[in-house]
């Protein structure tokens, strides 16, 4: 079972980022029977909950802090969720996670099975 997170990196406030997380493994042969999630920390802070989507694709819910900015999504076919991150801010500087969890949305973390590793976004002002 495993969760590849990917896309991080440095930008300037304003800019776009686009992570993606790839899932492999026997268990996510059912792609489509887990809710995803994203999850991110910052420095000296708890994980704090960014967006999650359901295991058809129709509905997502998000952070109030990245709501109308960010847009989560995913692929059936390729077996991956993906976060589009635009209009960055430096507060969106953390290491991003993704996650599953069999069943529908959650915004907590204790509510998801499996855990990709982080993906460092720095947005610089």
């Amino acid at each position: 079972v495993q969760l590849q997170a990917s896309g991080g990196g440095l930008v300037q406030t304003g800019g776009s980022l686009r992570l993606s997380c790839a899932t492999s493994g026997r268990t996510f042969s059912t792609f489509s029977s887990f809710a995803m999630g994203w999850f991110r920390q910052a420095p000296g802070k708890e994980r704090e909950f960014v967006a999650s989507i359901s295991e058809s694709g129709g509905s997502t819910y998000y952070a109030d802090s990245v709501q109308g900015r960010f847009t989560i999504s995913r692929d059936g076919a390729k077996n991956t969720v993906s976060l589009q991150m635009n209009s960055l801010k430096p507060e969106d500087t953390a290491v991003y996670y993704c996650a599953a969890r069999w069943g529908g949305l959650a915004s907590r973390e204790e509510r998801y099975n499996y855990w990709g590793q982080g993906t460092q976004v720095t947005v610089s002002s």
